[in-house]
């Protein structure tokens, strides 16, 4: 049996991360802390991964993606691309939620939560609905147990891993994982008359 070769990588908050894996090792690896232009800068870094790593396109069995929850935008660039690559190189792309990556990562007991917007965190109960927490709540949980924060370069990481262990089970392709709305408000424009 040959060694699967993973791609793996991630937007979902102010990064661009990217990972090689070949087996159990990571042959490539990338992360660079951006607020913008992580679009322009996806595919370039994964070029470069793959080619510290020796490998092409052509060369992966699977793509791992996270698919938040974060940053709205940066999970649609991450995703649209999987699936983009996943498509065009006729290779099954493993969506990975930020939850299972830092819980994957962690060698001792935690609670994983992914930082939100002015002081909240995301939480997912482990029977129930991920949602976004108020400051006060997260406080308040940090009394009893130690909360787990992803660092871009562990997530990607993990999300290959997963991705590697999951990805010969016919997933479904991979979509964002939005937890509250996005901050942009629909146009109050009118929406223009098409004319025959």
């Amino acid at each position: 049996m040959t060694t699967p070769l993973v791609l793996s990588f991630d937007t979902s908050a102010a990064h661009v991360a990217a990972a090689l894996l070949s087996g159990e090792h990571i042959i490539g690896f990338k992360v660079e802390e951006m607020k913008r232009g992580q679009a322009e800068r996806l595919m370039p870094m994964l070029e470069e991964v793959l080619a510290e790593g020796g490998k092409t396109f052509a060369d992966l069995d699977a793509i791992g993606v996270g698919v938040g929850p974060g940053n709205f935008t940066g999970i649609r660039i991450s995703v649209s691309a999987a699936r983009g690559l996943a498509l065009g190189l006729g290779i099954p792309a493993v969506g990975v939620n930020s939850f299972d990556a830092i819980e994957a990562g962690l060698d001792y007991p935690a609670v994983p939560v992914v930082p939100g917007p002015r002081g909240q965190g995301y939480l997912s109960p482990k029977d129930g609905v991920p949602y976004l927490a108020s400051e006060e709540e997260l406080l308040d949980i940090m009394q009893d147990v130690v909360l787990a924060t992803p660092k871009a370069d562990n997530l990607v990481e993990q999300i290959a891993r997963l991705a590697a262990q999951r990805y010969q089970d016919n997933p479904a392709r991979p979509a964002p994982l939005y937890i509250k709305p996005a901050d942009a408000a629909p146009p109050k424009d009118p929406a223009p008359v098409i004319l025959p």
